[in-house]
C-alpha cells in the first residue's frame, strides 16, 4: 500500500511551532484517508522514534493517516523543555488535535506511548470527535515518570531544577513539572473516558510496569480491551513489536469507525442520493456519505446516544435554515438588495396541539421549528419584509408543508 509522509509545523499551546510529520496512506484512486490518529510520543523521545514509525507504518497500511509530533522543547519543536509540564503536554495535543481538524479532519483514533499514554487519556475530554484510545505502555499516574530522576529529587526540591539524564542524554527538569505531575488525577479521567479504549503493555516492562495497565484497565468503561505484549521492552524497539501494535489497533479501531462502502454508491456514489449506514459506533451513530461528502448523525447523550453528530432532527433543522439562507441570497443579490450577511436560528420540539393557535390539528402533539432570520447590512423596512417573506418560498420549507411521499421497499 505505501504511504506518504509529509512534514508539516503548527502552533503549540504556548504559541511555539511544533514540528510534526502527517503520514499519509498512499492508495491508487484512494479519496481520503478512512480515518486519522494522533499519536503522542513517549516522555523526552520524539515524533521519530521507532515506536512512533513503526506504529504509524501500520496503521496508514490499514487506510488511517496518522499525525505525530514532537511535544515543544524537544526534537524539531521550538520552546524550551525546561518550561514544560504534563499539562503543557496536553494542551499541545489539544493544538495537534485543533490543527488536524481545521486542515485534514479531527483525529478520530488517539495513540500514546509511555507517558504520551497518559496525556491522551487526560486530552480525550477536549477532543471530541475521538472515539477510540489507545495506550502502550502507559503508567497509570503521570507522576510515575519521577522515578526517573529520583536521585536527583532533593536537588530539584533545593535549588528548583536539577539536570537529569535520560537515554543518554542530559534534560534540565525543575520543581513546576514535579508539582505538575503530581497534581493529576488521571483515574478520574479515564473512568469518565467515554470512549472504546484498549490498553497495550509488555508483562516484562521494567520502565513502567504491568500494574499500571490493570489500574487504567479497571478503572475505564465498557468498551475496553487489554493486549499482551509478550517479550516486548518499554520503548518498542524492535520493528516486529511496534507493528504488531499498529496492526491490532488498525483492526480494533475500526469497528468504532464510520464504516467502509466498497461498493459502486460510495465514495463518491450519485450526486442525487443520500447514503445512511450504521457505523455500531454506540448505540446510534449513523455515517452519511452525500457524494463526496462525509456526515455523523448521532443521539445526545440524554436520549442514549454518544453525541458524536447531529441528531436527525438536527439535520433537518439545518437543511430548513441553509435553503432559508440560500433562498434570501438568491433574491437579494437578483435585486440588487445591500445584503451583507444572512443567519437562520432554528429550534425544534413537539409542543400540545392544543397550545399551538396557528395548527389545522387539535389533538396530540405537533411539530414546531422556531426559525430567526438574521439580515445583515443597511437595508430599509420594506425590504426586510420583503425578505422575511422570500424565507417562506424556500424550497424545503414548502417540502415541510406540502404532502410528501415516502415510497419505502427493502434492498
Amino acid at each position: 500500500m505505501g504511504r506518504l509522509s509529509q512534514a508539516v509545523k503548527f502552533p503549540g499551546a504556548a504559541g511555539h511551532a511544533l514540528a510534526a510529520r502527517l503520514d499519509l496512506p498512499s492508495v491508487a484512486g484512494a479519496s481520503s484517508p478512512r480515518a486519522y490518529a494522533l499519536f503522542a510520543h513517549c516522555f523526552t523521545c520524539s515524533k521519530d522514534s521507532k515506536a512512533a514509525t513503526f506504529i504509524s507504518e501500520a496503521l496508514t497500511e490499514a487506510g488511517i493517516a496518522v499525525l505525530r509530533f514532537d511535544f515543544t522543547g524537544l526534537g524539531g519543536s521550538e520552546g524550551e523543555f525546561a518550561n514544560t509540564t504534563f499539562s503543557s503536554n496536553v494542551a499541545d495535543l489539544v493544538a495537534a488535535a485543533a490543527w488536524l481538524r481545521s486542515e485534514r479532519a479531527a483525529p478520530a483514533i488517539l495513540v500514546g506511548h509511555s507517558l504520551g499514554g497518559a496525556a491522551v487519556l487526560a486530552a480525550a475530554g477536549q477532543i471530541p470527535e475521538a472515539v477510540a484510545v489507545a495506550t502502550i505502555n502507559a503508567p497509570a499516574d503521570p507522576a510515575h515518570v519521577e522515578k526517573l530522576f529520583a536521585g536527583q529529587r532533593a536537588e530539584i526540591d533545593v535549588h528548583g531544577e536539577a539536570e537529569v539524564e535520560l537515554s543518554g542524554r542530559k534534560f534540565r527538569i525543575r520543581r513546576e513539572f514535579l508539582q505538575d505531575v503530581a497534581a493529576q488525577n488521571l483515574s478520574k479521567a479515564v473512568a469518565g473516558l467515554r470512549r472504546a479504549l484498549i490498553v497495550f503493555h509488555a508483562p516484562r516492562d521494567a520502565t513502567v510496569g504491568i500494574e499500571n495497565a490493570s489500574q487504567i484497565f479497571l478503572a475505564a468503561r465498557h468498551p475496553k480491551s487489554f493486549v499482551s505484549l509478550d517479550d516486548a521492552d518499554h520503548l518498542l524497539t524492535r520493528r516486529s513489536d511496534a507493528q504488531y501494535v499498529g496492526a491490532v489497533l488498525a483492526a480494533w479501531a475500526s469497528r468504532y469507525l464510520p464504516m467502509q462502502i466498497e461498493d459502486a454508491r460510495a465514495p463518491n456514489g450519485p450526486r442525487d442520493t443520500v447514503f445512511v449506514r450504521e457505523t455500531r459506533a454506540g448505540k446510534f451513530q449513523q455515517e452519511i456519505a452525500i457524494g463526496p461528502h462525509r456526515l455523523i448523525a448521532d443521539e445526545p447523550t440524554s436520549a442514549g446516544g454518544g453525541d458524536t453528530g447531529p441528531s436527525p432532527y438536527d439535520l433537518l433543522s439545518a437543511a430548513l435554515g441553509a435553503c432559508t439562507a440560500m433562498t434570501i441570497r438568491l433574491y437579494a443579490e437578483g435585486k440588487k438588495l445591500p445584503l451583507e450577511r444572512v443567519g437562520v436560528n432554528l429550534r425544534h420540539e413537539k409542543i400540545h396541539a392544543e397550545d399551538c393557535s396557528e395548527c389545522e390539528t387539535r389533538e396530540g402533539r405537533v411539530d414546531r421549528i422556531e426559525r430567526v432570520i438574521e439580515l445583515v447590512g443597511p437595508l430599509d423596512d420594506a425590504a426586510r419584509a420583503k425578505l422575511l417573506e422570500i424565507a417562506n418560498k424556500c424550497p424545503v420549507h414548502r417540502t415541510l408543508h406540502s404532502e410528501v411521499v415516502i415510497p419505502t421497499r427493502l434492498l
